[in-house]
C-alpha cells in the first residue's frame, strides 16, 4: 500500500509561478504544475481544488510578500502618503524575475472577475486617505499611478525600459512625490 505524502504548498506555488513566468498563463495546468513540482496531478488538485484557487494562492503569496516589503519601508503607523511612497520604493526595487512573476500573477487575475474586484479594492484602499484636494495629495496620486504604469509597461513587455531608464523614472516619480522638479541630465557636449 502506498504511503500518503504531504504536499508542500510553497513548492507547488514555486512550480506554478515558474510556469507562468517562463511559458505564460495559458501553460498553467494541473498537469504542468504537477510535473514541475514532482508530484501527482491529484496532489495539486487536493491542495488547491481548482485552477482559480491555485491562481488566487499564487497572487496572495506574491501580494503578501510585497505588502511586507511596503510595511517595512513605510515604518510603524504610516500615513497613507507614507504607504504610497513605500509602494513606489518597493516597485523601484523590483528586479526582472520579481517583475515577471508579478506581471504573470496580474495577467492571471484579469481573467477572473472575482479576482479583478479584489485588485480594484486593493488599489482603492492603497489610495484611500490621500487628500486629493491638496496639491501634495494630487502629486502623490499621480506619482503612484505613474509608478504602476511604468511597472506594467516594463513587465508586460509593452515598452523596453533599461535599468538606467528605470532608475531615472523612479527618481522622477519620487521627486514628484516630494514636490520637486525631476532631475535633468547634464547637456551632452557641454
Amino acid at each position: 500500500m502506498a504511503r500518503y505524502q504531504a504536499v508542500d504548498r510553497n513548492s507547488v506555488l514555486d512550480a506554478a509561478e515558474l510556469i507562468v513566468r517562463t511559458k505564460g498563463i495559458a501553460a498553467l495546468t494541473f498537469d504542468a504544475v504537477a510535473k514541475a513540482a514532482g508530484i501527482s496531478k491529484g496532489g495539486v488538485q487536493s491542495s488547491f481544488g481548482t485552477k482559480d484557487r491555485l491562481i488566487a494562492a499564487m497572487y496572495e503569496r506574491w501580494g503578501g510578500e510585497f505588502e511586507a516589503l511596503v510595511a517595512r519601508l513605510a515604518g510603524p503607523e504610516p500615513t497613507p502618503e507614507a504607504l504610497a511612497r513605500a509602494h513606489v520604493e518597493g516597485t523601484r526595487r523590483t528586479d526582472k524575475a520579481e517583475g515577471d512573476r508579478a506581471a504573470g500573477m496580474m495577467a492571471a487575475l484579469l481573467n477572473s472577475p472575482n479576482h479583478l474586484k479584489g485588485v480594484q479594492a486593493w488599489y482603492k484602499q492603497r489610495l484611500d486617505g490621500i487628500d486629493t484636494d491638496s496639491p501634495e495629495g494630487r502629486r502623490i496620486r499621480l506619482a503612484f499611478i505613474a509608478c504602476e504604469g511604468a511597472f506594467m509597461l516594463r513587465y508586460f513587455g509593452f515598452m523596453k525600459i533599461s535599468q538606467r531608464e528605470w532608475r531615472e523614472l523612479f527618481a522622477d516619480i519620487l521627486a514628484l512625490m516630494d514636490g520637486a522638479a525631476p532631475a535633468m541630465p547634464a547637456p551632452s557636449g557641454a
